[in-house]
């Protein structure tokens, strides 16, 4: 089930909002520019579904998305916990960092822990199948796919070169949870 933690960012483990409620979360989330939608994740795909099965799945919802983003790239990432490279693609990604586009992710299967760094505030979203987050160019972020990462999600680019990141070098995501504590499985 998807959730929203908000926290100060001088105060890591007291949450000021911890909730599951969908429509709260896209409440709060939509307070700040941050899009996050429930899409109907019911398309049967087989195991092992290539690329373009996953997009055909979905071609509606996608293509309205395009329209009214104007984004002019689609693909799909697809990782699990037997993926050899599972761990310097995690780090790659846990570093806070900013794009000059939105980052817009649909999670067909599995989870993942978007982390958005927003003035003094702290917001962990976790985003399960059927979630979509679009979040805005030049937000302060960080994601986390957990030691043993399961997800399928379609990312969505203005740029047709994907996905690329500027990180700030800043070492606030040290201080915060991990994908383990957030999903509430056994931190590592």
């Amino acid at each position: 089930m998807s959730r929203l933690r908000i926290l100060a960012e001088h105060a890591p483990d007291q949450p000021l909002l911890d909730t599951r409620e969908h429509a709260l979360i896209a409440e709060r989330l939509g307070e700040i520019g941050v899009r996050f939608e429930r899409w109907q994740a019911n398309a049967e795909l087989p195991e092992g579904a290539s690329q373009e099965q996953t997009l055909a799945a979905y071609r509606e919802d996608i293509d309205r998305l395009m329209r009214e983003g104007g984004y002019r790239s689609v693909d799909v990432v697809s990782l699990h916990p037997q993926h050899p490279d599972r761990e310097a693609l995690r780090r790659k990604f846990l570093d806070e960092h900013t794009h000059n586009e939105d980052e817009v992710r649909f999670f067909v299967a599995g989870s993942g822990l978007f982390t958005l760094h927003i003035d003094d505030r702290v917001f962990e979203v976790l985003c399960e199948r059927g979630d979509l987050i679009a979040v805005p160019d030049g937000t302060r972020h960080w994601f986390d796919m957990g030691p043993e990462p399961f997800f399928i999600a379609i990312r969505i680019f203005g740029n047709p070169d994907g996905w690329v990141a500027r990180f700030t070098g800043e070492p606030i995501a040290e201080r915060f949870s991990r994908f383990d504590a957030v999903a509430g499985t056994v931190a590592a």
